[in-house]
């Protein structure tokens, strides 16, 4: 599976002249595309906001599946590769990370500022209701499937990643 051909096939189907069973379906593949993505790839797919549009024209409910369907991999591919780290690129990535969620939260904070708004460059927004099931999710993939060590070593970035959710503002309508 490639990028490539997720692009494909989510430009050859039009979700909104979809309905009940092939809608359905059609979400579906999506899923199990973007699952049988290798780790690299599905960065790739993230960073092209692949499944953006068809989110966008998703109901809560089939947002809440395609959700279910996809993080578990994408967790269990990002803890797979942490744990084969050296400790140095672990350390170093967790202060990256870090790093990255302290500047993003200042940026929010400073768009909030300058328009009163939320920053317009947002994902799709997701109610309060799918927000806590993507934190359960992911939470519940890191703690079954992570090392003791990984557990410790993601600590803060947990802890600061709870501070910034705690704030709203990742998920505030534009």
């Amino acid at each position: 599976m490639t990028v490539d051909r997720i692009r494909a096939y989510a430009q050859s189907v039009d979700l909104d002249k979809l309905s009940g069973a092939d809608r359905a379906k059609a979400i579906r593949r999506l899923s199990e595309m973007l699952n049988a993505l290798s780790m690299e790839e599905r960065q790739r797919a993230r960073l092209e906001r692949l499944s953006w549009p068809w989110l966008a024209k998703m109901t809560e409910e089939e947002k809440g599946t395609f959700i279910e369907a996809t993080m578990p991999t994408g967790f269990k591919q990002m803890l797979a590769s942490f744990e084969q780290l050296p400790e140095e690129k672990r350390r170093k990535t967790v202060d990256d990370a870090l790093r990255r969620v302290r500047q993003s939260q200042a940026r929010m904070q400073a768009d909030d500022n300058e328009d009163g708004q939320a920053g317009t460059n947002m994902p799709p927004v997701i109610s309060e209701e799918l927000q806590a099931k993507i934190r359960t999710i992911g939470l519940k993939t890191f703690y079954s499937e992570s090392s003791a060590q990984t557990k410790a070593e993601l600590a803060p970035v947990l802890e600061e990643m709870q501070r910034v959710m705690e704030s709203g503002r990742p998920f505030r309508a534009p």
